[in-house]
């Protein structure tokens, strides 16, 4: 969350960067009800001081006019409780004010509304001359890859069951990710996939976009939208050493999201699921440090599509294309030939210290003062079945079949290339993608 004192000492500054996000967030109610508040809290110390001066009065014996002391006393209690009552509503609508408000953009971040006021900022590989490039649904269904119908009867639209060397190939993605970030200074965790509400609202999820994900029907607990959410809390309410500072980890989950406003959006395919695999990138850092640690991950990230020889280009996120807690992002996009498009295949973002103050994520400086608010960084390293998606559009072959890039073919049992399957269960579905 933004830094209170921040809004109420700077806050014609806070309007005029919120206002780049072009969403309508402002801080006028909030700075009115903090304003209220302190009012409230001031008039409770100053009744609360002087009911312990006539209290010292009854105990000492200099009580004088003693009836008048009594009925002053009665009314102090009275009008006290009225003040709990009064501040007891101003905490919760400056609380629920507060973490509604999103990140500050940085001023190096581009002024826009959407993503057609994106920055690209670089380009990499060279995109691959596929003669009527087929979609990677068409692909993995032909291949034995992909069940799309058998996925809709087991839950619903937008869940796929993955075939033998679509599971495979998953599982390799997977590994290969890990371990390639290990290599690159990361420790591997493997979290809890249910979280509590604390942890939901630690990263900015809650309270702002509930009803996007899925929550446990008789316990407080939500299954992960991504990693970020159970590895960013895993210090909260803490208080490290600065010596414990850089802390970098990576971690795989599959991840669950309702997605509720986005139906009808990309629903064909295997590119956005209501569950979905990922290997999340995290970063806690020390405030100097996390531009350039920004910077750092976000090449974390490439390096995986680099050496899967996929094609992709990053783009600077603009101020209003930017998610609710970043202060600065970049999305790394990926070539899809069948669809003749980039497609968003990570998104690398500096948080500041807005997910640190959600969180109380602190540290202790070696200087011996007071505890700071650390700095998170986190991003997708990658999404694995966007990668799936992406290799086999870009690997395919005019016969169909689809080679594997060379860096997996260790963890594919010395497997090179995926042939169609004739006659498969899934092929006799290709008619049905959904």
């Amino acid at each position: 969350m933004l830094d209170l004192k921040l809004i109420r000492e700077k806050t014609d500054e806070v309007e005029k960067s919120l206002a780049r996000r072009k969403a309508g967030y402002t801080t006028k109610e909030l700075v009115e009800i903090d304003a209220d508040l302190r009012k409230a809290q001031a008039e409770w110390e100053s009744l609360n001081r002087r009911s312990n001066e006539i209290t010292e009065q009854f105990k000492t014996g200099k009580a004088e006019n003693k009836e008048e002391l009594k009925t002053e006393q009665k009314d102090i209690k009275a009008r006290r409780e009225e003040l709990d009552k009064h501040r007891q509503k101003l905490e919760s609508d400056l609380s629920a004010l507060h973490l509604g408000l999103p990140n500050i953009p940085d001023q190096s971040v581009p002024d826009g509304a959407d993503e057609n006021d994106n920055v690209e900022q670089k380009k990499w590989g060279s995109i691959p001359v596929i003669e009527n490039p087929k979609q990677h649904w068409e692909l993995g269904t032909n291949l034995g890859v992909f069940d799309f119908e058998r996925g809709v009867k087991l839950a619903e639209s937008r869940f796929t069951v993955l075939l033998e060397y679509g599971a495979k190939m998953e599982r390799a993605l997977m590994n290969f990710m890990l371990d390639l970030h290990s290599k690159r200074g990361y420790h591997e965790i493997f979290p809890p996939i249910l979280v509590n509400r604390d942890c939901m609202i630690g990263t900015g999820q809650l309270p702002k976009f509930d009803g996007d994900f899925y929550k446990c029907a008789d316990d407080e607990l939500y299954l992960v939208p991504t990693a970020e959410v159970p590895v960013t809390n895993m210090y909260r309410d803490e208080v490290l050493d600065e010596s414990e500072l850089p802390k970098f980890h990576c971690a795989y989950t599959p991840n669950f999201r309702r997605e509720a406003g986005s139906a009808g959006k990309d629903t064909r395919g295997y590119i956005r699921q209501h569950q979905f695999n990922k290997v999340e990138l995290v970063k806690f850092v020390l405030p100097e440090h996390s531009e350039v640690e920004h910077e750092k991950l976000t090449l974390d990230a490439e390096a995986v599509l680099e050496a899967l020889q996929l094609p992709y280009r990053r783009i600077l996120l603009c101020a209003g294309d930017m998610g609710f807690s970043a202060q600065k992002c970049y999305d790394l996009e990926v070539w899809f030939p069948g669809q003749d498009r980039y497609r968003e295949i990570s998104s690398c973002s500096n948080f500041g210290d807005f997910q640190a103050r959600r969180a109380n994520l602190r540290y202790r400086p070696a200087d011996g003062s007071k505890p700071r608010f650390m700095h998170t960084i986190n991003g997708s390293g990658l999404a694995i079945g966007r990668t799936l998606a992406a290799i086999l559009e870009n690997f395919q072959q005019a016969d169909g079949s689809v080679l594997i890039p060379q860096v997996l073919h260790p963890y594919m049992q010395g497997l090179t290339v995926l042939e169609p399957v004739a006659n498969s269960a899934s092929a006799k579905v290709a008619s049905k993608v959904v």
